[in-house]
């Protein structure tokens, strides 16, 4: 291959040798146009000259990949073919770019040997990655918001997303999420609330194409799991045991009874203490100067009645 392509270039160097001396009065009437392809298909430009030219090439970035001669063209590269038509008195020359890749992409020239005007486009490619909804068919319950995820990967650009919806719904909507650290990828999310059984549809579309990819998954509606009145049995006794639970907590808490009042016990105890000593000084009234001056027997004995306001005092004599 390398040979073929050497030898092809030696014969464009040889053809064009050969035309400068003889000159050319043609002219491009009308360049090419600029074109969106896809990777892997053909992309195709044409220019339109006059009555008499020698020689064209055709240039894709800066390098000569084809070139034509009245008598046939000159091939180098497999991939870069041509094509001609005859439009009244001009000629229009076609250059075909075969399973254009991303390399491709960049200025496109059509040019007369000994001509100072030439015709320039640009090729512009665009790659179609692979747009997949992860998990496949899907089942839902019904009236449950839920989510669905499209992605498109490896696109170049990237492409628009959308949605077909196949099923009832009550409510629906998508939103698009970049990924940073993946430029040639993107994801759809949609929400919807299912009411049936149906398909959902991600579609993706090209820009400047009218080229579009799409997959679709089927969704599967089942209705909400029903409760045993066992369960719900279980569920009230729960309940109901938390509450008596929670009434036990407070009780056992010690709130106080503001409504009670008690009687001082001290009152009460030094009241019955008071009349021991009168008890004994009147049986053994003997011994009473002998501890008259070390117990409480030393002072008058005085007691209080709780039900009275009025105060009491028991003297006794000796």
């Amino acid at each position: 291959m390398e040979g073929a392509a050497e030898r092809g270039v030696l014969a464009v160097l040889v053809v064009l040798a050969g035309l400068a001396a003889c000159g050319s009065g043609s002219e491009i009437i009308e360049g090419p146009k600029n074109v969106t392809a896809l990777k892997g298909s053909e992309a195709r430009f044409n220019c339109t000259i006059s009555q008499g030219w020698k020689l064209i090439m055709w240039a894709l970035r800066g390098t000569v990949v084809l070139s034509m001669t009245p008598n046939g063209s000159i091939i180098t590269n497999d991939r870069f073919t041509s094509a001609s038509y005859q439009e009244g008195a001009n000629f229009i020359s076609e250059m075909i770019i075969h399973d254009v890749q991303l390399s491709d992409a960049g200025q496109v020239k059509c040019s007369l040997q000994n001509s100072d005007r030439d015709g320039a486009a640009f090729l512009s490619v665009q790659v179609m990655g692979r747009l997949l909804i992860p998990g496949g068919s899907l089942v839902v319950i019904e009236d449950n918001p839920c989510n669905i995820t499209c992605r498109a990967l490896n696109w170049t650009p990237l492409p628009d997303l959308s949605w077909e919806i196949g099923v009832p719904v009550s409510h629906s909507s998508y939103y698009s999420i970049l990924e940073p650290e993946d430029l040639q990828s993107v994801e759809s999310v949609l929400a919807l609330t299912p009411q049936g059984n149906g398909t959902v549809t991600c579609v993706a579309e090209m820009k400047g194409l009218d080229v579009r990819e799409s997959v679709t998954v089927r969704l599967t509606v089942v209705q909400p799991p029903l409760e045993s009145s066992y369960q719900s049995e279980i569920r009230k006794s729960a309940t109901m045991k938390t509450s008596k639970d929670t009434l036990g907590t407070k009780l056992e808490s010690g709130n106080e009874n503001y409504g009670y009042h008690s009687e001082p016990a001290s009152l009460h105890d030094k009241s019955s203490e008071a009349s021991v000593p009168e008890q004994r000084s009147s049986r053994q009234p003997h011994q009473e100067s002998n501890h008259h001056q070390l117990g409480p027997a030393n002072h008058p004995p005085v007691s209080f009645n709780m039900g009275s306001p009025k105060k009491v005092r028991n003297v006794t004599l000796v």
